[in-house]
């Protein structure tokens, strides 16, 4: 089941406005609207959607759901910052003002945005892609976007939002829908040649950024949960977890690290710098899309195609 949240909006739709201003101008005795050459007066463009995703990843998502007939801010955009350090403004408040549907990824990770909702006097249409994939608990892995095999769940939930904003372009919604789980195919295929190829085999990583990607490939995971905890959190990770982080690197008993380029500390630098003197293969991760990337697809895709090589090339332990 899907769940999107709705609200009613408040704030009077263009086309509403622009029927008052015509009927004042009929009232005055003054055409509100210039005719052509004695011909009909010029079709009004239709509406443009305007949304705002907290993430570049939900908003391009997005984008290729909605096409010409939503217009999308991503709020967090730059490839070269570290998400979890992002402070929102008054620019982005004013952004989200405008905002018919808002996309949000829940699960902790973008806690800043009730903030900025709880603001906002309008009611945008709110799509949670943590409430929609039912992720709870205490500590759940909040970097949804990785769970490549339930992305097309979310992005039902941001066509039907977006056919709640704007019900004439349902079927181009569900047309580009249907065209964006189609491009999903590669990524699929690539997870299950993982799968296929590597099914247990032992890796590691510096966040939990991947998490969600590599248990769909069947790989085992072996950093100790506090170290990708403590990184996340921006704090040092304890000695212990330190110290069994750089045991899995020094005994060679994983195959790959994956790293998490946007978020470097001198911990994961030095642990990153310890995997390549013991020629472990390193995949960097990002949170965000990079600069020059087009589509979500492609970023994914390239990042396990990363990992498949990886894992062709590295040694066994």
């Amino acid at each position: 089941m899907i769940t999107v949240m709705i609200m009613v909006m408040t704030r009077r739709p263009l086309s509403a406005l622009l029927a008052a201003a015509v009927g004042l101008g009929a009232l005055a005795g003054v055409p509100a609207l210039a005719l052509t050459a004695g011909g009909p007066p010029a079709a009004a463009a239709p509406a443009v959607v305007p949304v705002v995703a907290a993430e570049n990843f939900w908003g391009n998502v997005t984008r290729q759901i909605g096409g010409r007939d939503v217009r999308v801010t991503s709020l967090i955009s730059n490839p070269n910052a570290d998400p979890h350090l992002f402070e929102t403004d008054a620019a982005d408040a004013a952004t989200l003002a405008e905002a018919r549907v808002v996309i949000e990824n829940g699960a902790g990770y973008d806690t800043w945005m009730s903030s900025l909702l709880s603001a906002d006097d309008g009611s945008p249409t709110i799509v949670n892609a943590a409430a929609v994939l039912h992720v709870t608990g205490s500590d759940p892995n909040p970097h949804l976007w990785y769970d490549i095999p339930r992305v097309p769940t979310v992005a039902a939930a941001i066509a039907a939002a977006l056919t709640k904003a704007a019900p004439r372009d349902a079927s181009t919604f569900q047309a580009d829908l249907a065209r964006f789980d189609a491009s999903l195919a590669p990524l699929d295929a690539t997870l299950a040649s993982i799968k296929a190829r590597f099914h247990n085999v032992s890796v590691a990583y510096t966040e939990r950024v991947p998490g969600y990607a590599l248990a769909a490939a069947d790989l085992d995971v072996k950093t100790p949960p506090g170290f990708a905890r403590a990184i996340e959190d921006g704090t040092d990770p304890g000695p212990a977890d330190t110290l069994a982080m750089e045991r899995l690197v020094d005994d060679h008993d994983i195959n790959v690290l994956l790293y998490n380029v946007q978020t470097v500390t001198p911990v994961t630098t030095q642990i990153r710098a310890l995997a390549r003197q013991h020629g472990i293969p390193v995949v960097g991760v990002s949170e965000t899309m990079p600069a020059g990337v087009r589509t979500y697809q492609r970023w994914q895709l390239s990042q396990l195609t990363d990992l498949l090589h990886a894992l062709g090339s590295s040694r066994s332990p």
